[in-house]
């Protein structure tokens, strides 16, 4: 596994500046949100601009992820929306508009894999229905990245849709696509109770990408590692017993006020459980 971060908890940096500081501290990859300040795709010359932050990215011999959890980017009165499971097939499309932007830049940079969710629902429609349109969305998605042969890592998310580990299983069944598996997050495992272990080793034939933090049972707040109840010698520990290879990207979207400093103190704490996880 190698380190990383998510420039969502870099909202107050230029990307470039961000980038460097992360590859300064020492981490080795980054997950990259596509928003209104880090390659938004409503701006002008998107091309010269992936182009300049890909340049950046292989100078800092990063590796990364594409994350398209923007908050507003979409819509600035209504968080995340619309989504892939919104009643109108023009609101969908716009959300696969987004991803589909998503898939370029991912192959631009050559990222490990693009990283989505389902979204919250915002009408009345049936479990059914709204699997349904969440299934034919995703279908249209890896059909993009099949063509550059990108993974589609997605997250269950709680108070979204697809916000389980059940709920996942469900979706990646219907799916069905060599490329579709799966964006991990601790802290979201450990706060619906999930064991976070047991749940490592039977996805990990398709566990692309991983979010880490520290959380408490039942409650969705991301927490700086130590304020929580995770016990992340185990989790690295199993980490590694699985061979996973891929990014773990630090998730701390609401400390940009103190970004430089959380970001290295969340590299040494997690340097440190490694190296107490190899011990063991």
């Amino acid at each position: 596994m190698i380190f990383g971060y998510n420039t969502n908890g870099f909202v107050h940096h230029r990307l470039g500046d961000a980038l460097m500081i992360l590859a300064q501290l020492g981490y080795q990859s980054v997950a990259i949100t596509m928003d209104h300040d880090a390659l938004d795709p409503f701006q002008v010359d998107m091309s010269k601009r992936i182009a300049r932050v890909r340049s950046m990215v292989q100078r800092f011999g990063l590796r990364c992820v594409v994350e398209t959890g923007a908050r507003f980017v979409l819509d600035p009165w209504n968080k995340h929306q619309p989504t892939l499971i919104s009643p109108k097939p023009e609101q969908r499309q716009q959300r696969l508009d987004y991803l589909g932007t998503a898939v370029t830049v991912a192959k631009e940079f050559g990222a490990d894999a693009l990283s989505f969710w389902s979204g919250t629902p915002s009408d009345e429609a049936s479990a059914a229905e709204l699997m349904e349109r969440l299934v034919e969305a995703c279908k249209i998605l890896c059909e993009s990245a099949a063509n550059f042969e990108l993974k589609l890592a997605f997250e269950p998310e709680p108070g979204m849709f697809i916000d389980s580990m059940a709920r996942f299983e469900e979706l990646h069944k219907k799916v069905d696509h060599p490329l579709f598996g799966l964006t991990l997050d601790i802290g979201h495992l450990h706060c619906q109770g999930d064991p976070i272990a047991a749940t490592l080793r039977k996805w990990k034939d398709v566990l692309y990408n991983v979010h880490i933090e520290d959380m408490c049972k039942g409650v969705h707040e991301h927490l700086m590692f130590g304020e929580g109840e995770i016990n992340f010698d185990e989790v690295l520990a199993t980490l590694d017993e699985i061979g996973y290879q891929g990014g773990v990207h630090v998730e701390l979207s609401r400390h940009s006020h103190e970004a430089v400093e959380v970001a290295r103190r969340s590299l040494a704490f997690l340097k440190q459980a490694h190296e107490n996880a190899g011990k063991k």
